[in-house]
Order: C-alpha cells, then structure tokens, then sequence
C-alpha cells in the first residue's frame, strides 16, 4: 500500500521561504512520476510542480523561477523548495505520485 507524509509548512512572512518534504512508503519515487499540488481556499486543485522518474521538471507559470522540485532517491523523499513566498501561495500543499496516491497535505500559510 501506497503512503505519502508530506512535512515542512507552515507559517512565514512574504519574501520567506520554506522546504516540503514527502516521504513514501510502499513506492520508489525515482521509478514514478511526483508532483506537488496546491489547494487554496475556494480554489481548485492545480499541479504547481512535477518531476518526471528521468528527472524531467515541469512548473506552473505562477511558481516559475521560485520554487524547485528534487527528490532523494536514496532517502526516498520528494522535496519541494519554496523562495520568494507570496501570499497568494497560501494553500495546502500537496505530494502525489501522478495519476496515483496522495498524500494528507501540509498547510503554507504566508503573511504579507
């Protein structure tokens, strides 16, 4: 059975960062493809960054140039690394193994 815990959110001010984690179970991560997704408030759903099992990197224009996606094969963790927090990334963020388990989500909130 597939599990994934993300960790890392949290509360920080505009212009702060932070790092997500998600850690798998019952998967490799390096053999699949994962994404991170966010869900605000009254929002839908949408994939903010994703990483091909070749390490190909996909992002969403809105988090282009300040997040980053990477993931730790020997740890079997997906990381995402977020820079230049905005207030509009306030959302509960998401680890996904695409087209297949998520995880519970972890909240990101940023202050302006």
């Amino acid at each position: 059975q597939v599990q994934l815990v993300e960790s890392g959110g949290g509360l920080v001010q505009a212009g702060g960062s932070l790092r997500l984690s998600c850690a798998g179970s019952g998967i490799f991560f390096r053999f699949n493809a994962m994404g991170w997704y966010r869900q605000a408030p009254g929002k839908q759903r949408e994939l903010v960054a994703a990483m091909t099992s070749g390490g190909i990197l996909n992002y969403s224009d809105s988090v282009k140039g300040r997040f980053t996606i990477s993931r730790d094969n020997a740890q079997n963790l997906l990381y995402l690394q977020m820079n230049s927090l905005k207030p509009e990334d306030t959302a509960v963020y998401y680890c996904r193994v695409i087209g297949g388990a998520w995880g519970q989500g972890t909240q990101v909130t940023v202050s302006s």
